[in-house]
């Protein structure tokens, strides 16, 4: 036998003997989100951390009696932070998609709400006829409009899927979207309808509306809105699952989530 050999089977003796790796002691979860995603996560003036994701994160960390630490990343770099040990989880309104699973793991969901398209006060654009194919309308209506998405995102995905014949232009962040709708640069712009909404029902969102929801699409939208961790912190993962579930049976969910909405968004 070589001395390479050797060592190697010296190396494997020694994993064998030591068991199994032993569980993350978690008394500090670093959590991961965007904070440029109201009413969900965003920074105030001062600098401070606020949002649906933010108080769900900390009550999250209160069931879980650990002490939460928060990291803004830019959301193109969000999977890659977490996978390069920057933080410890993502909780930034991130949907649980097939092709996001083949990086991370996600928790069961937290919430679950659907897109919808905003369009300034005066577009010449009209809602679907009740009872007609939203996305089939749309889709003829938007042909060769200009539309705004934020790049990276299950939104960017569903527009470059369903209007397939729109001008779509991507955005690093829902902030520049929302400038050049109101400046009309844009015919319209798709987002979870929840930050349209709060958008425009704010002082800035005044020169818009919300023309229609639409319908979610399983497929490309995801299976609701979920926690990623990294593929070997399944202890985390349970942790975290077992936190939705207490804070939801405790009312803690309910108490914030009346806080920034008048239904439930946790969703069916």
């Amino acid at each position: 036998m070589t001395f390479a050999r050797l060592l190697a089977s010296a190396a494997i003796a020694t994993a064998l003997a030591a068991g199994p790796a032993a569980a993350k002691d978690w008394d500090v979860v670093r959590i991961g989100t965007e904070g440029a995603y109201p009413p969900f996560n965003n920074l105030t003036s001062s600098g401070e951390l606020v949002g649906f994701d933010v108080d769900i994160a900390k009550a999250l960390c209160t069931q879980m009696e650990v002490k939460c630490e928060f990291v803004t990343q830019d959301w193109d770099g969000m999977i890659p932070a977490l996978k390069a040990n920057k933080f410890d989880a993502i909780i930034a309104s991130m949907s649980i998609t097939d092709e996001r699973k083949k990086e991370v793991d996600f928790t069961n969901k937290y919430y679950n709400t659907p897109p919808a398209l905003a369009v300034p006060k005066d577009s010449s654009l009209t809602a679907p006829d009740k009872g007609s194919d939203v996305v089939a309308t749309m889709a003829d209506a938007l042909d060769g409009k200009a539309l705004g998405a934020q790049s990276s995102t299950t939104h960017s995905n569903y527009a470059e899927a369903k209007f397939p014949d729109a001008d779509l232009r991507l955005y690093p962040t829902p902030d520049e979207y929302k400038l050049d709708l109101e400046n009309g640069r844009l015919d319209a712009a798709v987002d979870d309808i929840v930050v349209l909404s709060d958008w425009i029902d704010s002082d800035e969102g005044g020169c818009c509306k919300i023309l229609t929801p639409l319908p979610i699409d399983p497929e490309i939208n995801g299976e609701g809105i979920g926690i990623a961790v990294r593929k070997e912190n399944q202890d985390l993962k349970e942790m975290l699952n077992k936190a939705i579930v207490a804070i939801r049976e405790d009312g803690t969910y309910q108490k914030i989530n009346d806080k920034y909405f008048s239904f439930d968004v946790y969703g069916d």
